[in-house]
């Protein structure tokens, strides 16, 4: 079995761990491959099935969690599942990448414990609960119902934080975009 390393970037939606994972996923240099999540909810917007996430049915979904099919999984949100198919990691592993998670703080905390040694959990905190709040509203991707569920989770996401190997504040995009280079970076060579 081939084996790299894993990075995780985890924060509360809005935070901007997507905008960074991307900036890393274009620094060839680091050898990223992005682990696509399995969903349980129905694509948003522009997302692609097998690109930005495998859309699963609820009861794919739960037959995968029987088979013992995932990394990690968690029902985000009542009947909203995601979770990592151990066969995305085997596949970029296989492929030379260490792997790079887009993914919430229950998942990247539970990589963290099952590969201590391989992992680099990195958390991104927003400026704020209103800027997040902020942020998610001009996405207009979700609802208000939807937009106050992901502000109620934030703070019990934030607490988290002090449990990753390394906290960005992201209130300078481009600072926070070199910071998790650098850490990235530092980590793939240790």
């Amino acid at each position: 079995m081939n084996t790299g390393k894993l990075i995780v970037l985890s924060a509360p939606s809005g935070s901007g761990k997507t905008t960074l994972v991307k900036h890393l996923l274009h620094k060839e240099e680091l050898s990223l491959g992005f682990s696509i999540s399995a969903a349980s909810r129905d694509p948003r917007g522009e997302e692609v099935n097998g690109k930005d996430y495998y859309f699963l049915s609820l009861r794919e979904f739960k037959d995968k969690i029987k088979a013992d099919e995932f990394l990690e999984w968690e029902e985000v949100y009542r009947d909203n599942f995601y979770g990592t198919l151990k066969t995305e990691i085997q596949r970029l592993w296989d492929s030379g990448k260490h792997v790079i998670f887009d993914i919430d703080v229950v998942g990247g905390l539970t990589i963290k414990n099952i590969y201590p040694d391989e992992t680099l959990a990195i958390f991104v905190k927003p400026p704020s609960i209103d800027e997040l709040k902020i942020r998610l509203k001009k996405r207009k991707t979700e609802s208000e119902d939807k937009i106050n569920m992901r502000i109620a989770k934030a703070s019990a996401e934030l607490a988290t934080a002090p449990q990753f190997d390394a906290i960005i504040m992201n209130d300078n995009l481009e600072h926070a975009k070199e910071e998790s280079y650098q850490l990235v970076r530092k980590f793939l060579v240790s």
